[in-house]
C-alpha cells in the first residue's frame, strides 16, 4: 500500500504545472529557513540563560565571599595595633584635641588650630583662655572659657565669631548654624544667653532659685530656633528637677518668655541635656531618662527608670549611650539606646574608661593607653593597649582604620590581631 501511494504522489508531482512545482520548493525553503531561524532562537535563548545563571552563581560567590570577609573582620576581637602612616604635627602633652567635622581641633590655653586628616594645619587662632573647654556639633563648635568670660565660634574654615560675657561661663551649646547657648552664672545669681554667630545677643533669660530653679544644662536645636533647659531646685526638702523648651520662631512667639513646655521630675537630679535630631531630644537623671519628640513643642514620648549608677553619658545623631556601675559584680554596662528608648546594646565590660565617646556606630572608650571599642551589634571590636597615651581617636575611612591624636602627634593605625 505504502508503495503504492509513493507512486501515486510521483504521478500526481509529474503532472504538476512546472510554476506550481517552483512555488512549492519555494515554499519548502522557505518552510526550512523558518526552521532552522527557529532551532537559531532556541539556541540563543539557552546561551543567555547559561550565561545569567553564570552570573548569578558569580555574584553569589561574590557575596558569599564578601560576606566572610565582613564577618572574619567584624566578628573577632583584636588587641594590638598596626601604625600605617605618622604625622608631626608639633603635637605636645600641653595639647587637647577634639574630633571636628573631617579634621581635628587642636586647642590649648594660647590657641586654637584646625588640622586635616594628614596633620596639615589648615587654619590656626590665638587666644588666652585659662580653661579651654569645647562642645561640638557636625559642622559648628565653640571653644570656651571655663569660668572665665570668653567663647569662639568655630567652623570648619576658621573662627567666625567671638563672645564676651558680663558673667562667668558655666555651660556653653551650639547649634549647626552657630548660634551659641550659654549659662552664666556667679555667687548669687544664674542666666540663660543665646548669641548669634557674630557675637550679637538674641536672647536674654534671667533665673531664679524661686521660680524655675538653677540651670544645669542647656541645650540648642540643629538650627538654633528650639532651646532646651534643665532646672533644678529643692522645696520642702524635696527635690525636684524641670526640664523646659523655648521656641524662639512663630511658634513661641506669643508665649510667656518663649516657652512652649515644661516637664517636671521630682526626687530626681536631671543633669544632662541634648539633641538627637531636629525632632528628638533627650534628658537625663540621675534615675531616668525622658525621650521627647517634637521639633516645635517637645513633649516627653518615653520614660526608662534607670536603677544603677550612671558614669558617663554619650549620644550622637542616632543613640543615646550610658555606661552604668554594675551592682553586686565588677565592672560596668553599657547601655545603647535608641530615639524611640529601645535597647540595642546591653553589654558588661571591665576597666575604667575616663573618655567615652560615640563615632557613628561605634562606642570608644580610652583611658592613658588602654582603649575598647565595642559596635553598634555589641561586638567588641577592640580590647588592647597602645604604645601611647591617647588623647584622641576615631575611625576613618578603610577597614578597622582609626586617627589617634598623642603628645607625639598624629598616628593613622589599623587594629589586627
Amino acid at each position: 500500500m505504502k508503495r503504492q501511494r509513493d507512486r501515486n504522489l510521483h504521478v500526481v508531482r509529474e503532472q504538476e504545472d512546472p510554476t506550481d512545482r517552483i512555488v512549492r520548493e519555494i515554499l519548502d525553503e522557505l518552510n526550512n529557513e523558518d526552521d532552522f531561524q527557529s532551532e537559531l532562537e532556541d539556541s540563543g535563548r539557552r546561551h543567555r540563560r547559561f550565561l545569567r545563571r553564570r552570573w548569578i552563581v558569580g555574584i553569589i560567590v561574590l557575596l558569599a565571599a564578601a560576606a566572610g570577609v565582613y564577618l572574619l573582620v567584624n566578628l573577632q576581637t583584636y588587641s594590638q595595633v598596626r601604625v600605617t602612616d605618622e604625622y608631626n604635627n608639633g603635637g605636645t602633652a600641653n595639647n587637647s584635641y577634639r574630633e571636628f567635622a573631617d579634621g581635628i581641633l587642636k586647642y590649648s590655653r594660647d590657641g586654637i588650630s584646625y588640622l586635616d586628616q594628614k596633620g596639615e594645619e589648615q587654619w590656626n587662632h590665638s587666644y588666652q583662655i585659662k580653661n579651654p573647654y569645647i562642645e561640638a556639633g557636625n559642622s559648628s563648635a565653640v571653644v570656651a572659657d571655663k569660668g572665665g568670660n570668653d567663647i569662639l565660634v568655630i567652623q570648619e574654615d576658621g573662627v567666625k565669631g567671638e563672645i564676651h560675657t558680663a558673667m562667668p561661663i558655666e555651660k556653653v551649646s551650639v547649634s549647626e548654624q552657630g548660634i551659641v547657648g550659654a549659662i552664666l552664672k556667679n555667687d548669687t545669681s544664674a542666666e540663660i544667653m543665646c548669641y548669634d554667630i557674630a557675637g550679637n545677643l538674641l536672647v536674654e533669660h534671667k533665673t531664679s532659685s524661686v521660680g524655675t530653679g538653677y540651670p544645669l544644662d542647656i541645650a540648642l536645636s540643629e538650627d538654633g530656633k528650639v532651646m532646651q533647659v534643665l532646672y533644678f531646685y529643692t522645696q520642702d526638702g524635696a527635690m525636684t528637677s524641670k526640664v523646659m523648651y523655648y521656641n524662639f520662631g512663630e511658634t513661641g512667639k506669643e508665649k510667656t518668655d518663649n516657652q512652649v513646655s515644661s516637664h517636671e521630675y521630682k526626687d530626681t537630679v536631671m543633669a544632662s541635656g541634648f539633641f538627637l535630631d531636629e525632632d528628638t531630644s533627650a534628658a537625663v537623671g540621675d534615675n531616668c531618662l525622658a525621650i521627647y519628640q517634637g521639633k516645635e513643642v517637645p513633649e516627653e514620648k518615653v520614660q526608662i527608670a534607670l536603677d544603677k549608677e550612671i558614669k558617663s553619658v554619650i549620644h550622637n545623631e542616632h543613640y543615646i549611650g550610658l555606661i552604668l556601675k554594675n551592682e553586686g559584680k565588677e565592672g560596668y554596662e553599657l547601655r545603647l539606646y535608641n530615639g524611640d528608648g529601645k535597647v540595642v546594646i546591653s553589654k558588661d565590660f571591665t576597666g575604667d574608661y575616663s573618655n567615652v565617646k560615640l563615632c557613628k556606630r561605634q562606642v570608644i572608650m580610652y583611658d592613658g593607653k588602654k582603649c575598647s571599642i565595642f559596635m553598634r551589634n555589641g561586638i567588641q571590636k577592640f580590647d588592647g593597649e597602645m604604645e601611647y597615651n591617647i588623647m584622641e581617636i576615631f575611625p576613618v575611612a578603610g577597614v578597622n582604620k582609626y586617627i589617634v591624636m598623642s603628645a607625639d602627634g598624629m598616628k593613622k593605625v589599623r587594629l589586627v590581631k
